[in-house]
């Protein structure tokens, strides 16, 4: 497990800011939700902690420790990404695209040995794809290749997991099935999501981005509110509560006019949250 944390984190293309000034803290076997409308900065924010982008000011650290040196191997050592859509076509079998999570482990002159064999077929094996790891990627649907990315990130062996949006492409079942694996892998996890149900009963701890900065950090209760729902989604909602503290969104339709949208909350907020 690590603690994976941003300082002031700032970064934009062409002059246009898109992270803005984003300070988080996620603790060590912590499942965190990153939600916010499409724009909102999540996929730039997670690049970013997973050192793809070089942020324009602030830090990004795991465990404490700068990441602003570090190699890209060193990074895949600690933290595994997986992207929202990595546009990935080869003719490889399965089995050898899901043991490209082990590259950060292996010497570039020597395959596959004994040890990224095994931890391939327990990666397969954690999503459900066993049966499939002869065939051709090409062969694959869209769902099966989602799986088989998040495979590749267990078989990295990482302390901590981003994803983005890993639950599009895939069926009701293993949208399911995937949140209560992610949730119970005892890793530390930042996942980004469009389904606010699905975060809420899944994760520890929501984010929530507005336009770059973070606007919300606490548990599910605490964060999606029907202020945040019409503020920031522009929906108008209704929100549930089982008997065991699990919230639920149901859609009543959009609002036409939208309300403005709140002020960041302060920095100590944005810090660990109760779970």
């Amino acid at each position: 497990m690590v603690r994976i944390a941003a300082e002031g984190l700032s970064w934009s293309v062409s002059g246009r800011p898109v992270v803005r000034g984003v300070d988080l803290d996620i603790a060590p076997g912590e499942t965190v939700g990153l939600l916010g409308p499409n724009g909102s900065g999540k996929s730039s924010l997670l690049r970013c902690l997973a050192g793809l982008r070089v942020p324009d000011a602030g830090t990004v650290r795991y465990d404490g420790r700068s990441i602003r040196d570090w190699s890209a191997r060193r990074i895949a050592r600690e933290v595994a990404f997986v992207e929202q859509d990595s546009g990935f076509d080869t003719d490889l079998r399965v089995a050898d695209v899901v043991g490209l999570g082990r590259t950060p482990f292996r010497d570039r002159w020597h395959g596959p040995d004994a040890t990224d064999r095994a931890v391939v077929a327990a990666a397969l094996d954690r999503v459900g794809l066993t049966g499939l790891a002869e065939r051709s990627w090409k062969g694959l649907s869209g769902g099966e290749r989602r799986r088989a990315h998040i495979a590749r990130a267990f078989a990295q062996q990482p302390y901590g997991l981003l994803l983005d949006e890993p639950t599009n492409h895939l069926d009701v079942k293993h949208q399911w099935e995937l949140m209560e694996l992610l949730a119970g892998t005892g890793q530390t996890v930042l996942v980004a999501l469009h389904d606010l149900t699905l975060a809420a009963r899944h994760c520890d701890r929501l984010l929530l981005m507005h336009q770059g900065r973070l606007i919300a950090s606490g548990a599910p209760a605490a964060v999606l509110t029907t202020e945040h729902l019409a503020q920031i989604f522009e929906v108008d909602a209704e929100l549930t509560t089982d008997a065991r503290g699990r919230r639920s969104v149901s859609y009543r339709g959009p609002l036409r006019a939208p309300s403005p949208a709140p002020a960041p909350t302060t920095a100590p907020a944005l810090r660990q949250g109760t779970s």
